[in-house]
């Protein structure tokens, strides 16, 4: 099948990745997945949750949302609703555990950082672009925690990344745009760690059932899509290497 957007079916969309995005935030990225963006800011805090306190471990969540006009409609901010909507909620818990697969919490100490993930635009893998660029983030506060002498070295024993893969029209695919997304049989988000170990996998039939074989050409275009970010992750890092 020929791809929406002419890719081959195991070539990822134009990712670019942006430091210091914003003034403020300890560690600030925009991340640009073709024409998704999220912004991921990175916040340190000198506290930890109360199921924390006294352990002499820190803790790393992250919360996302999408703006209102990140997509071909408005949507109303979860404010206005006065709670999160259950997407939202199961997408920041998902980036809240991916992140934490990557941090030895007794090194980072008793502090929280939390990952604030804003879709500004959206066309797909928006959960993935936030972990991508999520992960950035964090290893950008990490580094300024380790300059400030706070810590000795980074509390990170990982890169972490994550990536949609699909099947469509029979076809396995990597990195789904909204277009193929929208109409796969098959829909699965993969995150792994430069070790080559799974911290999740979310697959789903949308259809129907999918095979075995189906699963593991999934996974085979899953594994070649990480490492290709996790590349892109290091060349935005500066090659950083962690403990």
């Amino acid at each position: 099948m020929s791809r929406f957007d002419g890719r081959e079916k195991d070539e990822l969309r134009p990712i670019h990745i942006t430091k210091g995005f914003t003034r403020y935030a300890e560690g600030s990225v925009l991340i640009e997945w073709g024409n998704t963006k999220v912004l991921c800011n990175a916040t340190i805090e000198e506290s930890v949750p109360s199921f924390k306190k006294g352990s002499g471990e820190g803790w790393v969540t992250a919360e996302y949302a999408m703006l209102p006009r990140a997509t071909q409609t408005r949507n109303r901010r979860d404010i206005n609703k006065l709670k999160l909507n259950p997407r939202a909620t199961e997408i920041q818990r998902l980036i809240g555990r991916a992140l934490r697969g990557a941090v030895d919490m007794k090194q980072l100490g008793e502090r929280s950082i939390t990952i604030d993930c804003d879709v500004i635009q959206a066309d797909g893998g928006t959960r993935t672009a936030s972990i991508t660029g999520g992960f950035v983030a964090l290893a950008l506060a990490c580094q300024q925690l380790v300059e400030q002498g706070l810590i000795e070295s980074l509390p990170l024993h990982h890169y972490i990344t994550a990536v949609s893969v699909g099947i469509v029209e029979g076809q396995g695919l990597l990195d789904l745009c909204y277009e193929e997304d929208s109409a796969a049989e098959v829909d699965m988000n993969i995150i792994m760690s430069d070790a080559r170990g799974f911290i999740e996998l979310q697959g789903t039939g949308e259809n129907g059932t999918f095979s075995q074989g189906q699963l593991e050409e999934m996974l085979a275009l899953g594994k070649k899509g990480i490492l290709d970010l996790i590349e892109i992750q290091k060349a935005a890092l500066d090659g950083l290497e962690l403990s």
